[in-house]
């Protein structure tokens, strides 16, 4: 566990990612954009990246000493204490690993452990909540096809999933729902959804989290207003999401009442038009930025003004698949 002694604490210091007071500084090259971020922070606005455990990242985020054994690279000690050192630079991480499953609480536990106090961890709401009928894909094996019988249920998520967060809410950013593309079925039509949407979230412990949805129905969006007044309503965010099928950053910060919380959630996924495979396949392993894309990067950019002049809380994250390195996108945002 990080000593809070030592200074890392982000809501403490305007250079905390520096690691004011620790021998174990940032490398060099990072401490600008560490610095940087922990301004930001003190004006609550968190930005991070979606992940963290990237071995491309060693020499730029990561020290490579720190993960050896018998003077050999250890993916597994890498994948289990790299947060410690990725939260001694960053304010923020965007989870997406909870996604897939309920989280074990020993998991909560070794995750909050390596993260000082003020640091953020904004995560995935479980697709056992969001997926309306799961896909024809392997891994869902027998119930691949089938409608899910737990489609927006509110017990079941205060259950599984926040009641093992209560203990770590000083360090919770933002709890994000993930509504893939609906194909079909009456939630489809934009005004049934909302209809949906509002009755579940109505029924969420908003007092106690701060929550956000992101949708890929591109008419969700740009017919009427209904799914942004469901938020409204429940002071839920909507959160802003640069996807293959979305539309842009900028062209959602263009729709009237955007802003439907006293939070703002974004992340920074692929860049319109481009699908996850052709991403991965271009970019990965994520050393660097493999192809500029400006426009995003003037969203994000337009994004934290707003959020800075209208002094609205925001939790962005940048995902290597949107230029290839999310981290030397957040530098080309953050820094002159």
């Amino acid at each position: 566990m990080v000593d809070e002694q030592l200074g890392f604490g982000w809501e403490d210091q305007a250079t905390a990612g520096t690691g004011a007071g620790s021998t174990d500084q940032p490398l060099p090259a990072i401490t600008p954009l560490a610095n940087r971020l922990g301004e930001l922070a003190q004006q609550n606005i968190y930005l991070g990246t979606s992940s963290w455990k990237y071995p491309g990242w060693l020499g730029q985020v990561y020290k490579p000493q720190r993960y050896a054994t018998r003077g050999r690279f250890s993916k597994k000690k890498f994948e289990q204490t790299c947060l410690e050192e990725y939260a001694r630079i960053f304010p923020a991480v965007g989870g997406d690993f909870s996604f897939y499953q309920f989280p074990a609480e020993s998991l909560w536990e070794r995750y909050f452990s390596q993260v000082p106090k003020g640091f953020r961890f904004s995560l995935k709401i479980p697709e056992s909540i969001t997926v309306e009928r799961f896909s024809q894909v392997a891994r869902y094996g027998a119930i691949a096809g089938k409608k899910n019988p737990d489609f927006m249920d509110s017990v079941l998520l205060e259950e599984r999933f926040l009641k093992p967060l209560e203990p770590y809410r000083d360090k919770l950013g933002v709890l994000m729902f993930e509504f893939g593309t609906i194909h079909e079925g009456p939630t489809k039509e934009p005004a049934r959804f909302a209809d949906a949407l509002d009755g579940f979230l109505s029924r969420l412990p908003t007092k106690r989290f701060d929550f956000s949805v992101e949708v890929r129905n591109r008419d969700f969006l740009t017919d009427g207003n209904d799914y942004l007044e469901s938020l409204r309503s429940n002071g839920v965010a909507h959160c802003l999401n640069s996807w293959t099928r979305m539309p842009s950053i900028s062209e959602q910060l263009a729709i009237p009442g955007i802003f439907t919380a006293k939070h703002v959630a974004a992340r920074m996924l692929l860049k319109p038009g481009r699908s996850y495979k052709n991403a991965v396949a271009q970019f990965a392993p994520y050393e660097h930025i493999q192809e500029s894309y400006p426009e995003g990067q003037a969203g994000l950019k337009e994004l934290i003004k707003r959020c800075l002049d209208q002094s609205q809380a925001l939790f962005a994250f940048v995902n290597n698949r949107f230029e290839g390195n999310a981290v030397e996108t957040l530098q080309e945002v953050t820094l002159p």
